[in-house]
């Protein structure tokens, strides 16, 4: 790998990725912007420059060799049909791509054989077409597809769905399995040489990702109701023990799985231990 340059990120610079983009790398101790206006950020504490661009447009930029990662969703990624690959997960912006038709329709995937279908994501579903061996016209569309149907633009809809509430205020059902289950992810140029600074980088997400799935719990405890306690939370490496200054106490801190955490509370306190607290991580490294 090359090392005499900055580790150039695409970032999304609006939407619903940009925000949850920067918190998490924030989280990861990168600098990031302060101003919505700024086009880039050096922080050169760590060699990197980052670039807000588009959601659309990461993908391409990576492709072409321009930008060296970048963060965008898995749907835009498979539309750009850019020279890049998905390389890591990152927990957020999840959201399915779907068929919808008119409400009461009834209709099945077969069903769309011949059919004019809109959409703002034409590479990505002349793919599936491609794969179901199914024959329809692609109506191309940017932004919005849900009004297509009612001004006679199309007889169906393809459309990222977080909810489906859009879709069904303006009088669509949705059918069928989803097109693409879509997140968002880093994404990297295919065989691309990167700086060092890039495995750093991607060992500080997941410490991220890793904190975002625990807590830290702590307890204080009599060394009657110790081994149970230990017993219900042995964490992911045993929990730390330490002695109180009161006689026959001990102090336990460990790492627990976010989910279930309040309710192994409950059965800490049932079985002894007293002065719980569960805190929040930034970052985790296992």
């Amino acid at each position: 790998m090359t090392t005499d340059r900055l580790l150039r990120i695409a970032v999304p610079n609006k939407g619903a990725l940009a925000e949850p983009a920067a918190a998490m790398l924030k989280a990861a101790g990168y600098r990031q912007r302060t101003d919505a206006k700024d086009l880039t950020l050096i922080d050169s504490d760590h060699g990197v420059e980052f670039y807000y661009l588009r959601p659309r447009d990461i993908a391409v930029y990576i492709g072409r060799g321009h930008l060296d990662l970048g963060i965008t969703g898995r749907d835009m990624l498979l539309d750009s049909r850019a020279e890049a690959t998905e390389i890591m997960e990152l927990g957020f912006a999840g959201s399915r791509f779907l068929f919808a038709a008119p409400g009461g329709s009834s209709m099945t995937i077969a069903d769309i054989e011949g059919k004019r279908v809109a959409t703002s994501y034409p590479d990505l579903l002349a793919g599936y077409f491609e794969d179901k061996g199914i024959n329809a016209e692609l109506v191309k569309l940017d932004g919005a597809v849900e009004s297509a149907i009612r001004l006679g633009v199309a007889d169906v809809v393809a459309d990222v769905v977080d909810t489906g509430t859009t879709l069904k205020r303006a009088g669509l059902e949705l059918f069928g399995d989803p097109i693409c289950t879509s997140e968002a992810v880093l994404i990297q140029r295919n065989n691309a040489e990167l700086p060092a600074t890039a495995e750093g980088l991607k060992t500080r997400l997941r410490s991220v990702l890793v904190a975002q799935n625990f807590f830290m719990m702590d307890y204080n405890v009599d060394t009657e109701h110790l081994e149970t306690t230990l017993a219900l939370a042995p964490g992911v490496e045993g929990p730390t023990v330490s002695t109180l200054a009161k006689s026959g106490w001990s102090a336990v801190r460990v790492l627990v799985p976010r989910k279930g955490a309040h309710l192994l509370m409950d059965r800490l306190y049932e079985a002894g231990a007293r002065g719980i607290l569960l805190t929040e991580l930034a970052a985790c490294r296992l």
